[in-house]
């Protein structure tokens, strides 16, 4: 697709908004550029002054999502895990097969406090672009900082799904779980 017109700032900030609020999942900064005759380096900065505007929009290793409420609201719950970096792939797949988004991944760290990072993984593919991405970045993973302990956010439409990949992970020797008498060294979560 050809790039438009260049539009003044508000009207592509304004164009950014209605792209992300129709589109069916992330879209990419390089997207958003060439849909609106800019550079990927100006959309960032649209990105931050609608951030800063408070627009519900999140970054994700995929691309941009305008986060609203959903219809109906989806039950959220915190999960504790432990793994080494080569179980990630595993971790994720069991997640997204039983229905649950990964919103994001939650270490704490003795100096920063909490680091967290935004992930919104819900799908096979999601979770095959982010190993291969990460792969490819040769990035390290945040729970490298913890010995492999962290937190992931993670949402369903019912709280069974979440039981249920709870299970999963559980079997799966993952699932970090203090009344089962799980150690969770204090200061390093």
């Amino acid at each position: 697709m050809a790039p438009k017109r260049k539009l003044s700032g508000e009207a592509r900030r304004s164009a950014i908004v209605a792209l992300l609020k129709t589109a069916s999942g992330p879209v990419t900064g390089a997207e958003l550029a060439e849909k609106t005759g800019v550079s990927r380096q100006v959309i960032v900065q649209d990105i931050a002054l609608l951030k800063a505007r408070n627009a519900p929009i999140v970054a994700t290793p995929q691309g941009y999502l305008w986060l609203e409420a959903p219809n109906p609201p989806l039950v959220t719950r915190v999960v504790a895990c432990r793994h080494t970096p080569d179980e990630t792939e595993r971790e994720l797949l069991l997640l997204v097969d039983h229905g649950v988004k990964v919103v994001d991944v939650i270490v704490e760290h003795p100096i920063y406090g909490e680091l967290r990072g935004t992930l919104m993984i819900q799908s096979r593919e999601d979770v095959r672009r982010f190993i291969e991405k990460m792969r490819a970045e040769r990035a390290t993973l945040l729970s490298s900082l913890t010995g492999g302990l962290h937190l992931h956010t993670l949402q369903a439409p019912d709280p069974s799904r979440l039981d249920r990949a709870c299970q999963a992970l559980k079997e799966a020797g993952i699932l970090v779980d203090a009344l089962a008498g799980d150690d969770i060294p204090l200061g390093r979560l």
